[in-house]
C-alpha cells in the first residue's frame, strides 16, 4: 500500500521570460526558479531554470542554447543522446518519439526511460537554425518507479502541454 497523494490544483499560466527565446503554458503548481549557478559558475545561458514542485518534489530542468551553426547543433543533439545514454546502466526500457509542430516550428525528440532512472522523461525542442532547448523530468528522491509511477504521470500531462504549447520568440 502506498501513502494518498494530494495532486495540487492546475491553473494556466504562460511563461514568458524576457531572457528566454520561447513561451509556453505550464500549471502554476510549478514555480519557475531561474538557473544562477552550475557547478560554481553561471549557467552557459540567462535562459537555464528549473520548474520546482514542492508538493510532487519534482523538478523539470531547461537549458537554453542559441545555434550559432550545423556544427553547435550536431554538437547539442549528440549531447542530449549521451546524457540519456548514461540512463541505459539503470533502464529497464528507453522509448524515442519524435516531436513535430510544425506552425510553430519546434521540432525535436522526447525520451522516455524506465526503470529505476535519475530522470523518466527528457526531451529537446529547436527549430533547428537558431533555438534549442534540452529539458528533464526529475524526482528529488530515489526513484522507485512503482510508488513514483502516479506522479509521473500528473506531471507527464503537464509535459505535453507544455510541448505542445511550445513556441519560440525573436531573440531578446
Amino acid at each position: 500500500m502506498y501513502p494518498k497523494i494530494d495532486f495540487p490544483e492546475k491553473r494556466n499560466i504562460k511563461f514568458d521570460e524576457d531572457l528566454c527565446n520561447m513561451t509556453f503554458i505550464y500549471p502554476d503548481y510549478l514555480e519557475y526558479v531561474r538557473d544562477t549557478s552550475f557547478f560554481e559558475s553561471a549557467p552557459l545561458h540567462p535562459c537555464w531554470f528549473d520548474l520546482d514542485s514542492k508538493e510532487l518534489n519534482t523538478t523539470i530542468h531547461f537549458s537554453y542554447y542559441p545555434i550559432t551553426n550545423r556544427a553547435s547543433f550536431d554538437k547539442l543533439v549528440n549531447d542530449v543522446f549521451k546524457m540519456v545514454g548514461e540512463h541505459n546502466i539503470r533502464a529497464s526500457y528507453r522509448a524515442e518519439e519524435p516531436i513535430k509542430n510544425e506552425k510553430q516550428d519546434a521540432f525535436g525528440l522526447e525520451f522516455e526511460i524506465e526503470g529505476e532512472v535519475a530522470s523518466p522523461l527528457q526531451f529537446f525542442l529547436t527549430d533547428s537554425t537558431r533555438n534549442f532547448v534540452r529539458a528533464s523530468l526529475y524526482f528529488n528522491a530515489k526513484v522507485n518507479p512503482d510508488s513514483t509511477q502516479v506522479i509521473y504521470d500528473f506531471v507527464r500531462e503537464d509535459i505535453d502541454q507544455i510541448i505542445k504549447s511550445w513556441q519560440w520568440n525573436e531573440a531578446p
